[in-house]
C-alpha cells in the first residue's frame, strides 16, 4: 500500500517564464412531464435541473446514435463539469467526447456567455493550490470518471488556478502524452507552473511504467522551459498518490 505524504508545492524563479454503458436510458418523450428538463424548467425554475438536464436543454436533442441526456451525462462524466466549462476549443471537445461538433460549439458558447456576464459582476475568489492535498481536492472528481483522462491546472505565480485543461482521454499506454502537449496551454495562459493528473478507473494507485517515464520526460521539459512541474497525480475513487513521490533517485 503506498503512503501518500502531503507536500507543500514551490514556484521555482527563473529567469524567463513564459507567462456508454449498456443500460437503458429514457427518452425524455418517454420521461413523465414533472421529469422533463423543459418541463421542470417551468415549473420549478432552473436551480431545481441537475447539470445534465441543464446541457440536455441547452442541446434539445440527441443524435441517432444517443439520446439527448444520455449523451449529456456521458460528456460530462468522461470530461469533467470543470474542466469543460475552461474548454474554448469546441473541436477538441468534439473529438475527444465523439459528440458532434455543433454540440460542442452551443456548449463553448453558452460558457463563454456565462464567463462575460459574470465578469461584470463581482469577481469570485480565485482557487488556489499550494499542496497535494488541495491539488486532490480541486480534481478528486476524476476518480468517477469511467475512461482514463489526461488533465492539466495552470497556476500564476501565486499559486492560483489561471486555467484548467483536459489534455487527453485514453490510456497513457495508447495515447502518447507529448510536453508540447502539457506545456502549450501554459505558455499561452502565462502560466508559471503546471500540475497534471489522471484517474485509473481500475481503482489501482500503483504507477505504471508509462507513468513513470511520462513523468520524467515531462520534468526535463519543465527545466528546459522554466515553468514548474509541480506534481502529476494518480487519482482513484477516494484515493490519490504523487508519481514525483514514487520516481527513482
Amino acid at each position: 500500500m503506498l503512503e501518500v505524504v502531503d507536500r507543500r508545492y514551490t514556484v521555482q524563479d527563473h529567469d524567463v517564464v513564459f507567462d456508454t454503458t449498456g443500460d437503458y436510458v429514457l427518452r425524455v418523450k418517454d420521461l413523465p412531464d414533472d421529469e422533463r428538463p423543459r418541463e421542470k424548467l417551468l415549473e420549478s425554475g432552473p436551480q431545481s435541473l441537475n447539470l445534465s438536464e441543464l446541457v440536455a436543454l441547452v442541446w434539445g436533442v440527441g443524435t441517432r446514435k444517443e439520446e439527448v441526456l444520455s449523451m449529456a451525462k456521458r460528456t460530462l462524466q468522461e470530461y469533467g463539469s470543470k474542466a469543460i466549462t475552461e474548454e474554448r476549443n469546441p473541436e477538441r471537445l468534439a473529438n475527444l467526447t465523439d459528440i458532434p461538433l455543433i454540440k460542442a460549439c452551443q456548449l463553448v458558447a453558452s460558457f463563454e456567455l456565462g464567463r462575460r456576464f459574470y465578469a461584470v459582476g463581482p469577481a469570485g475568489r480565485p482557487v488556489q493550490v499550494r499542496n497535494l492535498l488541495q491539488a486532490y481536492q480541486y480534481l478528486k472528481d476524476m476518480g468517477t470518471y469511467r475512461k482514463e483522462q489526461l488533465r492539466g491546472l495552470y497556476l500564476d505565480s501565486r499559486y492560483r488556478v489561471i486555467h484548467d485543461e483536459v489534455i487527453s482521454i485514453g490510456s497513457l499506454t495508447s495515447n502518447i502524452v507529448h510536453p508540447r502537449e502539457v506545456f502549450q496551454p501554459a505558455i499561452e495562459h502565462g502560466a508559471v507552473a503546471v500540475i497534471i493528473a489522471h484517474n485509473h478507473p481500475s481503482g489501482v494507485l500503483e504507477p505504471t511504467t508509462a507513468d513513470i517515464k511520462v513523468t520524467q520526460q515531462l520534468l526535463e521539459a519543465s527545466q528546459i522551459l522554466g515553468i514548474d512541474l509541480l506534481d502529476h497525480l494518480i487519482i482513484a475513487k477516494n484515493r490519490h498518490v504523487s508519481v514525483l513521490q514514487c520516481l527513482p533517485e
